[in-house]
């Protein structure tokens, strides 16, 4: 479960050490977690980390096989995070140590900045692979967030990207050694910490206006 803690201006957001599947009790942890980040005063920053295998491996198929009925209500709430995240009024900073896969590589693009561990584990989104189509939500935040050519080839092959691929990809800013990809992270958070505010609200917002709108559609997420 998504726990947070503060050092001096940096926000560390620990997503847990197992597959850090979007569960409804994860993603209201997570909701929680970016409130206090949201209405702290002051220089801030926040980095989300993870441990073992996993950053995350995106939405719980398991849970939602179990709750059909809920599917559009689940999806809504997912792409609430992702809107939260990606306008949140703080530099954020993903640090990948494992592979993010599907709606976990989606979280990804939903940060500022990525740092990703070189040797090992993949970025990917390979819902091309298991039969479930982006909705118009994530397509957008997708589309945002990476090069034209890169959000094609990413979205219609699902290829798995390693920290070097991804890095040259454009996916992610920087691919270093496993045991510095959180303090790589933390101190660019660090740096840019002192951005936090409205003005870069504003920018954020003004910046993703149409994909933050798709995310944000609680009408019709699935078409």
């Amino acid at each position: 479960m998504p726990t947070l803690e503060r050092h001096d201006d940096v926000f560390i957001l620990d997503l847990g050490d197992g597959e850090n599947r979007f569960h409804p009790d994860w993603i209201a942890a997570f909701d929680t977690a970016l409130d206090e980040v949201e209405k702290a005063e002051g220089p801030r920053a926040l980095v989300t980390v993870a441990t073992g295998k996993f950053y995350s491996n995106g939405l719980d198929l398991d849970w939602l096989s179990a709750h059909a009925e809920q599917h559009q209500d689940y999806v809504v709430s997912v792409q609430r995070v992702f809107a939260r995240l990606l306008s949140l009024p703080v530099i954020t900073v993903a640090a990948v140590q494992g592979h993010a896969f599907a709606a976990g590589a989606m979280l990804t693009l939903a940060h500022d900045f990525r740092v990703m561990r070189t040797d090992r584990g993949f970025w990917c989104l390979p819902e091309v692979d298991i039969n479930i189509p982006f909705t118009r939500g994530m397509a957008a935040l997708i589309q945002a967030r990476l090069a034209p050519q890169t959000a094609h080839e990413a979205m219609l092959t699902g290829g798995r990207y390693g920290g070097t691929d991804a890095t040259a990809a454009g996916i992610v800013d920087q691919a270093v050694a496993e045991d510095a990809v959180r303090t790589t992270a933390v101190e660019l958070a660090r740096t840019n910490a002192g951005k936090a505010g409205d003005t870069l609200a504003t920018i954020k917002a003004r910046m993703y206006a149409p994909a933050l709108a798709a995310l944000r559609d609680t009408d019709s997420p699935l078409t």
